[in-house]
């Protein structure tokens, strides 16, 4: 893959790149304090949209090419002002130091199986990304297969999916550079641990499903100019089939839809355990439709035409996760907004007469796995969750007893395994790994992790439940040091995504402690828009209903400062992604709310998101300027967009990378920009932009340093002194 020239190439220069934008005013010598900094002076042009006959002005457009000199001149003036500001806390080095600390233990991940072969990753504490063992038996020898922090100087290439063929001979691999979306498909000999001249290119929103002596993905066709491969627009999804051995070239097209109307649309494929069985998945999420298509094909019987399972209309969500012979287990919320699981005859697929194996419950059905002859289902109940296991009938068996009130993920496996691993967490409960023995319905741990000087009984963890600005009722987590005065002086962190059917379950995170032991309280709220209640939880809080969300969060910070947790100076909001839309479109509607905004990688331009790379995908969630009448309700909380010139806005740390491919940086440059030039208050409004990184910190190094960044100018702004 073609490497793609940072947007910081110029960052280490002492000289700006002149331009006729003239986009930057270079600041030497000013002291960077709350009320005096001099930031980089914006260039403006001469950009109006017109949305159906109402005219928008875009004047930081060329801010939207992030290849150009101007736009990385404009960088590296922003980050000269923005780690000029950090470098000025007095504890900023400690808290990082801190941090380094807390986060320096050994993480496991939960094992998988494959014929006797067990794999997982281990990072041992501060290495930039976590090394994939392998070892023959439970209690075999691990040995190291792949270290990611080998192949690249920087240590930002990134292991992701791992997957072994059914003989457990092959182990086809995808890597990343600098936290792209672009993945590379890689094999290796598990018998030699050596790699295989297999390489796969131009990889993105692709499963890697073996069958027989090669795999189906999914990928784009590479993009004409390969430098600009980070900022392209991704159309005609397509599906291909490697025979290993073979180069990319020779790969046979499974599947292609060449009509331009459908041009958006993602195409994957995935095949059943015993590899008897195609799918087809097909999502038209740009068009607005929030379901799929399945289809499928039999390759037992060699069938060349893929049979729909499901209509066009894209109405309902199906994913189908494992066959009982020639029937195909299917999860759906198909007239179940709670979602339930159906048998679908494959030869004759009928969805609508399909046969019911668990039906809809009072609580969301979050995900099911067919391991052993067994079905087994999580459920979540007020944002925690519960795990029953099935027979293949749909009979219930017993359920999983987990330690605490928390969130679990794992349950994998074949058909014929005996056992299943999953993993624990909550908020001051570390990710903890229990082996779930299914003959014998019994748990037993399998690996805990040990952090120095972390007493979880120093802290508490509260589920409260507070009115939204419709009288609903919105959960929420609060965490904090245990006798904890409740006088309104707080220091408080208070977190939410509230979008894409994605709920926020309890988990731990040393860093976080960083907060905590300083006397920080931390909340999380589950807005609606998420999936803690089921679908109808998610509808609330999409397209014309997006303002349902706000509210939530806006009356999280109003029962946490009326219940004296804590005030409005010592206030701070965070979000990433859905959640940077979140806190910036609360931050312009309620400037006064808080004293400290935190907006990571969002959607700040709900004009313009749908022009960028995948962003088209998001339509389904936001609906699309295009559209008049989703216009009319995008233009009324795009942050962008409802900046008022003359008003306070909270200190404000926007925070992006140069190779977010998911969110490109234009949204946080654009919006930086604007906040700048409108603000009018004395609190600092600054962009922090990371290089080689993107839509998450590309490695360990990168994480910790942003975490302090984040953390030191919130506790400053927040007038906190900690001690450490």
């Amino acid at each position: 893959m073609s490497k793609r020239k940072t947007l910081h190439s110029l960052l280490a220069a002492t000289a700006l790149v002149a331009s006729t934008f003239a986009p930057f005013a270079d600041v030497h010598g000013q002291t960077m304090s709350n009320k005096s900094i001099a930031y980089p002076k914006t260039a403006k042009v001469s950009h109006v949209d017109d949305y159906a006959g109402t005219k928008i002005e875009d004047p930081y457009r060329w801010l939207e090419d992030d290849r150009s000199k101007e736009t990385e001149a404009w960088v590296t003036a922003q980050n000269r002002v923005t780690f000029g500001y950090l470098e000025e806390i007095p504890f900023r080095a400690a808290l990082r130091a801190r941090l380094g600390k807390l986060y320096d233990y050994p993480k496991y991940t939960a094992p998988s199986e494959k014929r006797g072969l067990y794999f997982f990753r281990k990072n041992t504490g501060l290495q930039n990304q976590a090394v994939l063992y392998m070892q023959k038996g439970l209690n075999g020898t691990p040995e190291v297969l792949i270290d990611p922090n080998t192949l690249s100087p920087d240590g930002t290439t990134r292991l992701g999916r791992t997957v072994p063929s059914k003989d457990a001979r092959f182990m086809a691999y995808t890597l990343s550079q600098a936290g792209s979306d672009w993945q590379q498909i890689k094999v290796m000999d598990l018998t030699t641990r050596k790699d295989m001249s297999d390489t796969v290119e131009w990889v993105k929103v692709s499963g890697v499903s073996w069958a027989g002596d090669g795999f189906f993905y999914s990928r784009y066709d590479a993009p004409k100019e390969a430098d600009k491969a980070y900022s392209a627009k991704n159309e005609f999804h397509k599906v291909y089939f490697h025979k290993l051995g073979t180069p990319q070239t020779d790969d046979r097209l499974i599947f292609e839809d060449k009509d331009p109307k459908t041009a958006q649309r993602f195409h994957t494929a995935d095949t059943t355990d015993d590899e008897r069985f195609l799918m087809l998945n097909v999502s038209d999420r740009g068009t607005g439709k929030d379901g799929d298509a399945v289809f499928v094909r039999d390759l037992s019987k060699n069938e060349k035409t893929f049979k729909p399972v499901t209509d066009l209309t894209f109405k309902y969500q199906y994913g189908v996760f494992g066959n009982i012979n020639d029937k195909l287990l299917v999860f759906t919320n198909d007239g179940a907004p709670n979602s339930k699981i159906i048998l679908v005859d494959a030869a004759q697929p009928d969805i609508k007469n399909a046969k019911v194996i668990l039906p809809e419950q009072s609580e969301p059905l979050v995900s099911a796995s067919h391991v052993g002859g067994k079905i087994i289902a999580t459920y979540m109940k007020d944002v925690s969750h519960r795990v029953r296991v099935y027979d293949e009938t749909g009979k219930f068996e017993n359920e999983i007893t987990l330690p605490a009130i928390g969130t679990v993920g794992g349950f994998g496996g074949d058909k014929d395994d005996k056992e299943v691993f999953y993993t624990f967490t909550s908020f001051t409960f570390p990710p903890t790994i229990y082996r779930y023995d299914l003959a014998t319905k019994k748990s037993t741990l399998f690996r805990a992790p040990e952090i120095k000087g972390f007493d979880s009984n120093a802290y508490e963890t509260k589920q409260v439940f507070y009115p939204s600005k419709d009288g609903t009722k919105i959960p929420m987590f609060v965490v904090h040091k245990k006798g904890m005065k409740l006088d309104g002086q707080n220091p408080t962190l208070l977190y939410a995504y509230g979008g894409f059917n994605v709920p926020l379950n309890p988990s731990f995170s040393s860093l976080l402690l960083a907060w905590l032991e300083q006397g920080g309280v931390y909340a999380m709220a589950n807005l609606r828009g998420g999936s803690e209640y089921g679908e109808k939880w998610h509808e609330q809080g999409m397209k014309e209903r997006k303002q349902t969300v706000f509210d939530d969060f806006i009356a999280a910070a109003e029962y946490l400062k009326a219940n004296k947790y804590t005030s409005t100076e010592k206030l701070a909001i965070q979000g990433g992604s859905n959640g940077g839309l979140l806190v910036g479109a609360v931050m312009t509607q309620r400037p006064d709310l808080v004293k400290v905004a935190l907006p990571a990688v969002g959607v700040m331009d709900m004009l313009r998101f749908h022009k960028f790379t995948i962003g088209y995908n998001w339509a389904a969630e936001y609906g699309s300027a295009d559209n008049p009448a989703e216009f009319a309700y995008l233009v009324k909380y795009s942050p962008l967009h409802n900046l008022k010139a003359g008003m306070s806005y909270p200190a404000t740390l926007i925070t992006t990378a140069d190779h977010d491919d998911r969110v490109v940086p234009a949204h946080s440059f654009k919006f930086a920009a604007t906040l700048q030039e409108k603000h009018a208050g004395e609190n600092p409004v600054l962009i922090r932009i990371e290089t080689n990184s993107g839509h998450g910190a590309s490695n360990t190094t990168k994480q910790l340093d942003a975490t302090a960044d984040v953390y030191a100018f919130t506790m400053y702004n927040l007038g906190m002194t900690p001690k450490y």
